[in-house]
């Protein structure tokens, strides 16, 4: 009798659970969102059918007609795809008339470009580094699958309201949005609405997107075909192997840069706190800026810039290697790594082994591999930039005002890490570097002995025998006391590449600019003309190209004799620098001031706002300042 009384309580619970769920749907479902449960219920079973044999090829294509909030690029574009559960997929894309492909069948990934003859294969057997056949570092690609399992797709009819659009016996179009309770409950996007319309056949023809904000997208699908029969495409046999993890990796940071942002900095106050400290180093805030005090020798300052800039060298570094550089391989038709590993082997010669040894530093410091510090350090810069120097009658003292204009990479996350860099090695001059975590050559510096220097990138890439252009500037600044020795070390160098140079020097009173490839060095003189350079200017040295080298000459010429700090930070404004300005810095050389402005979200560099520095102030600094 126990038995029977146990299994009748069981019924009984049973029948009670069942009751309440279905007093659950009948109270808090309708129609709609009973209806839009069902399709959801019939996507989810062919995306993940949970059995190989049940599994169909699923074809068609997707097109984007609509996207307000997201990047303008994307709009109109149209992907054809084939989808098997649990790990493969084809897409294919047309853009401006170019084809890309991409799949993934197992554990392995697959890109081909035909117009630019490049096809890899990204894999778990090959090593990420090709110097270190030790570096294979093996990834799992899961099986494909929705965020939410069929349970809780037969619970969304209580979880959303969802309404009618328009129905019809040729399509219905309904619209739902997550409940507040169910939205803060299970952590939904509460404040969405999406709007999705069906056929006859119940397929997915239209799925709308839309926030509380700006974002409004729509993609439409068509040509759906179901077959278990039509094999995926295939791919070219001798694509190049490369490793998956890198491909991965790419796909990790390029979302994840979707959502970076810059925010404008907070008005002037002069507040100034100390961070962090290693070792005779330290961090500090100015005013919601990031500078970072190195001293000693390379080991000693490597370390200390890897540990106070853990996060930001990680940072800079992924979305240099991982980002930028994997993203141009299908741009260039070369695999990115392979690329610039070749290029850092033929530097390596003519690399100092200070510097080698201060990157591989930082990089045990901020545990990285060794690898990538050296190849994030020695990226191929092409910069598309602006510099002048102003002195004598161009201004209204006679002082010596150099302003430099960064025109590159805008927008990649960069900004974020934007840090000025007080070095004092053991060996040569202090100065100061205006650049970004982790990278410890200088593509902008002022040095205690009055000079500053800047440079804009040529032509001539590929020519790689020669002293890497960043490391060359840095030598420039810890070596060089003067004008002419400063113009003497780049003269006397094995160069790379084609780069164009201004320095200036506040004791003589003198500035040139430079234009230097491996094989020709040519001088410009204040006042004096050059074939890419027609308009010369008594007391100035200004070098740019095109409609915005034209546009500072006129600014120049307008102003001419009156430019103090604040109006030569105005020549570097639009259009004078471009689009993707990411920073401006004026130097003062005379008194070791300098100003430094970083792009943000919002604004290019010229545009946003200044901060005041010195650097004879910043080498007698007291570090005894608030600790935070």
């Amino acid at each position: 009798m126990k038995g029977f009384y146990s299994r009748r309580i069981i019924l009984l619970e049973f029948g009670i659970a069942a009751c309440a769920i279905a007093l659950w749907f009948a109270v808090f479902t309708t129609s709609e969102s009973r209806y839009l449960g069902a399709r959801m219920l019939e996507i989810h079973q062919w995306i993940d059918p949970g059995s190989e044999s049940k599994a169909p090829l699923v074809t068609g294509m997707a097109a984007l007609t609509r996207t307000d909030g997201i990047p303008d690029a994307l709009e109109n574009q149209s992907i054809n795809f084939a989808y098997r559960w649990p790990n493969q997929l084809f897409l294919s894309a047309e853009v401006k008339g170019d084809s890309y492909h991409l799949a993934r069948e197992g554990q392995e990934v697959k890109i081909h470009v035909p117009h630019k003859k490049f096809a890899i294969v990204g894999a778990n057997d090959i090593p990420r580094f090709s110097t270190r056949p030790d570096s294979v570092d093996p990834v799992e690609l899961e099986p494909f699958s929705l965020p939410a399992s069929r349970l809780q797709l037969r619970l969304l009819p209580a979880l959303v309201t969802a309404k009618i659009e328009t129905s019809d016996q040729n399509a219905t179009k309904i619209s739902a949005k997550f409940k507040p309770w169910a939205a803060r409950k299970f952590n939904l996007p509460g404040d969405y609405t999406f709007t999705f319309s069906f056929d006859q056949d119940s397929q997915l023809t239209e799925l709308n997107v839309k926030d509380s904000d700006d974002l409004n997208v729509v993609a439409e699908f068509s040509g759906w075909q179901f077959s278990g029969e039509r094999p995926l495409p295939q791919y070219p046999d001798d694509a190049e192997k490369v490793a998956l993890s890198h491909l991965v990796k790419f796909v990790e940071v390029t979302l994840k840069n979707l959502n970076s942002r810059a925010e404008p900095l907070p008005p002037v106050t002069g507040k100034r706190t100390v961070l962090a400290h290693s070792g005779e180093g330290r961090l500090e805030d100015h005013d919601g800026t990031k500078v970072l005090f190195l001293k000693g020798t390379p080991e000693e300052m490597g370390k200390q810039h890897g540990e106070l800039l853990t996060r930001e060298i990680r940072e800079v570094t992924d979305r240099i290697l991982y980002g930028i550089g994997v993203g141009s391989s299908f741009g260039k038709g070369r695999w990115f790594f392979g690329e610039i590993e070749e290029a850092v082997s033929r530097l390596h010669p003519f690399t100092d082994p200070r510097y080698l040894a201060e990157m591989d530093a930082l990089a045990l410091a901020s545990g990285m591999d060794r690898e990538e510090s050296r190849l994030s350090n020695f990226f191929p810069e092409l910069f598309h930039c602006s510099g002048f120097a102003l002195n004598g009658s161009a201004t209204v003292d006679g002082k010596m005002y150099h302003g430099r204009v960064l025109d590159y990479m805008m927008g990649v996350g960069l900004e974020q890490n934007a840090v000025v860099m007080v070095v004092q090695p053991d060996q040569g001059n202090a100065w100061v570097n205006l650049g970004y975590a982790g990278f410890i050559g200088t593509v902008t510096a002022m040095n205690e002995k009055q000079i500053a220097i800047g440079e804009m990138g040529g032509g001539g890439e590929g020519n790689w025998d020669g002293k890497a252009m960043a490391q060359l500037m840095r030598e420039v600044m810890e070596k060089a006391n003067t004008l002419q020795e400063a113009i003497s070390i780049i003269e006397n160098s094995p160069r790379t590449c084609e780069y164009y140079y201004v320095i200036s020097d506040a004791k003589s009173g003198g500035s040139v600019g430079i234009a230097a490839t491996p094989d020709t060095f040519d001088i410009i003189r204040p006042g004096t003309a050059h074939p890419k350079l027609p308009h010369p200017v008594k007391d100035a040295v200004l070098l740019s190209s095109g409609n915005r080298y034209e546009e500072l000459v006129n600014r120049v010429k307008n102003n001419y004799g009156k430019f103090n700090a604040e109006s030569a930070r105005e020549l570097m404004t639009r259009p004078v620098c471009m689009k993707s300005n990411i920073q401006s810095v004026l130097f003062a050389p005379d008194t070791l001031d300098f100003w430094v402005a970083n792009a943000d979200s919002e604004n290019v560099a010229s545009h946003t706002r200044y901060t005041k520095y010195n650097l004879r102030e910043l080498l007698n600094l007291s570090p005894q300042l608030t600790q935070r």
